[in-house]
């Protein structure tokens, strides 16, 4: 992130079992330059004492409407401070109370109250995330305009196997990058070709070069983050894909060839 003008980030953390895996994202956000700031709701303090985030933030944490005498209008102030708020992890009970503008404490009264780009990322049990309410709250926080990071499957802390666990700190990072963005490219699709190629000279050995693939994969992630729908066609590398975007393997030089021809006409950039 741009640290020539320091960027503030509200982070929410509600009461789920994932609090924890807050205080890694505050790290890495004050890692990228920006000045972090953590409410927290009641339920969220049986999880992780705030002590924990004053420490890492240096700022104060704010849980209950009237827990600083010298703001009377403590919501205000926070939601006027944040260029981007995050709720990570966010709660089913959260998302149902942003869908139907309830204010009755003081991490609901600021969300109603900020101005700044909302960013939530659920974690909860599967059959809650899956329950018919919580799709219809999403959905209505996304008509309104509220950026999700979607959870991932994997074992739970309940128990159960399905799609509720925080996602990762990458597409967090990433999702808070784009809500900082002013979007020059909003509108705009980009193609971009990334990688090594291989050919095959019989069933075991291949020619091949030396291209890992980084540079093509920071362009992709950052005509994303400017707005852009992307495509990244790419060789085989050992990089992770990138989130929120189209990734497009390939392996020979012909297929490359093929997938551009195939898509070029559909984009308003190429960046080979």
């Amino acid at each position: 992130m741009d640290t020539a003008e320091q960027k503030t980030v509200l982070i929410g953390v509600s009461g789920g079992v994932a609090a924890y895996k807050s205080c890694e994202i505050v790290r890495g956000l004050q890692k990228a330059g920006v000045r972090v700031k953590v409410m927290m709701t009641e339920h969220a303090t049986h999880f992780i004492d705030p002590l924990t985030f004053r420490s890492l933030t240096h700022e104060p944490v704010a849980v209950g409407l009237f827990d600083d005498p010298s703001d009377p209008i403590h919501h205000i102030s926070l939601a006027a401070e944040a260029d981007v708020v995050l709720l990570a992890p966010c709660t089913a009970n959260v998302m149902a109370k942003a869908a139907h503008g309830i204010a009755d404490d003081l991490f609901s009264t600021t969300l109603l109250a900020t101005t700044a780009p909302i960013v939530v990322a659920p974690a909860m049990n599967v059959h809650m995330y899956e329950n018919k309410a919580t799709q219809r709250n999403i959905q209505t926080l996304k008509d309104d305009g509220v950026l999700f990071v979607e959870p991932v499957v994997g074992l739970l802390a309940c128990g159960d196997t399905g799609k509720g666990k925080l996602a990762d700190y990458d597409h967090l990072h990433l999702m808070m990058e784009y809500a900082l963005s002013d979007h020059p490219l909003q509108g705009k699709k980009v193609l971009v070709t990334a990688g090594p190629t291989q050919e095959s000279l019989d069933p075991v050995r291949f020619l091949t070069n030396h291209s890992s693939g980084k540079m093509g994969y920071s362009i992709a992630r950052a005509a994303f983050i400017l707005g852009g729908k992307v495509r990244l066609i790419h060789g085989p590398t050992s990089l992770k894909p990138v989130p929120y975007i189209i990734n497009q393997s390939i392996t020979s030089a012909q297929d490359l060839f093929e997938c551009v021809k195939r898509h070029h006409t559909h984009y308003d950039y190429i960046i080979m």
